[in-house]
């Protein structure tokens, strides 16, 4: 009876815990028994804020030009959207917006929350989360669902550079799939991304440099030392399928989401149009280069902190130019379209 009594006092705790863990994974492994669910699952999917933090903090300091902080909810990642790799290279299906550094700081940082929680069920985003991002890459520049605000998958219509990216209707740079060519810089031990959801997205191995084992539901698994994250894939869905952790849906996107914001209102596709260049040519100074039909054109622009000067080269039909206003956008699908350029 003695042994009996004691044996209680020990599991109490025990089974104190389990209660309150979540039950997803036992929901998985077809048990209903808290106490057997905690046997048979690693202790690493039980994540902790302070092992993410220093997770984000280890990825995120391998681009210098993305600032970290965090609060007690969210880890707070700031950029100015503009990737240090070359852009829009490569694009045949170009909807004739060009990229526009953004203000993805101060209170309109990307967060991504400390301690994900797992969801009741998952959030999939086929045919959801069309606006905005689903995810940040290391290197600072969000992570759109592979589908565009049309719902066709951008990679397979010639949308996307050679990196994968494209700008969207705020004139905002962003990804459509997860980059993996990032993980050359951050190293197949680290994140290439992270969800939404405050889960971490690995590239083409595990974290440990292993092959990539199958994925759940979702494009993602547990793992007894990482814990669950999300895989990039090279091919489609291109990203994770669903979010395995709680996110809040408003208005066809995650929130929160920072504002993106632009001069130009969004612009419409110029068929017969390839991206040949892109280049810096100095402070706030850009050109776009690219052919329509073997006839080179190109867009010049020039930024201040409240007005743009564009001059579109268009060829054998000769150069305009035009002045815009800033104006406010909203999460990468662009804003309320201003009165228009300011023509000269």
């Amino acid at each position: 009876m003695r042994r009996l009594f004691f044996s209680a006092l020990l599991l109490t705790p025990l089974f104190s815990w389990a209660h309150n863990l979540p039950p997803i994974a036992r929901v998985n492994l077809g048990f209903d028994y808290r106490l057997t669910w905690v046997a048979a699952m690693p202790l690493a999917t039980v994540n902790t804020a302070q092992s993410y933090k220093d997770t984000f903090t280890e990825v995120f300091k391998k681009f210098p030009r993305v600032k970290t902080s965090s609060d007690d909810t969210y880890f707070l990642v700031s950029s100015d959207g503009m990737p240090d790799h070359p852009m829009m290279i490569g694009i045949t299906n170009w909807q004739q917006q060009v990229p526009i550094p953004q203000a993805y700081t101060g209170s309109n940082s990307w967060k991504i929350p400390l301690k994900p929680v797992v969801a009741k069920s998952p959030a999939f985003i086929k045919g959801r989360f069309l606006r905005g991002a689903i995810a940040v890459a290391a290197n600072g520049i969000p992570i759109f669902n592979p589908q565009n605000n049309r719902g066709e998958v951008s990679q397979d219509i010639g949308e996307l550079d050679k990196w994968g990216g494209h700008c969207g209707r705020a004139d905002d740079y962003h990804y459509h799939i997860i980059p993996l060519h990032l993980q050359s810089t951050v190293g197949k031990n680290l994140p290439v991304a992270f969800a939404l959801d405050g889960y971490p997205v690995f590239g083409a191995t595990e974290p440990d440099g292993s092959a990539m084992r199958k994925l759940d539901e979702c494009g993602g698994h547990e793992d007894t030392k990482f814990g669950y994250h999300y895989h990039g894939l090279s091919k489609s869905p291109y990203t994770f399928i669903g979010f395995h952790g709680q996110v809040t849906e408003l208005e066809g996107q995650v929130d929160p989401q920072p504002r993106a914001n632009s001069f130009r209102p969004a612009t419409s596709p110029l068929r017969g149009a390839a991206i040949t260049d892109f280049a810096v040519e100095g402070e706030g100074k850009y050109k776009l280069s690219y052919t329509v039909n073997g006839d080179k054109r190109s867009v010049s622009y020039v930024l201040s902190t409240s007005s743009a000067k564009f001059e579109f080269n268009n060829g054998k039909e000769g150069t305009t130019t035009e002045t815009y206003d800033r104006r406010d956008g909203s999460g990468g699908g662009g804003g309320k379209n201003n009165a228009g350029p300011r023509k000269k």
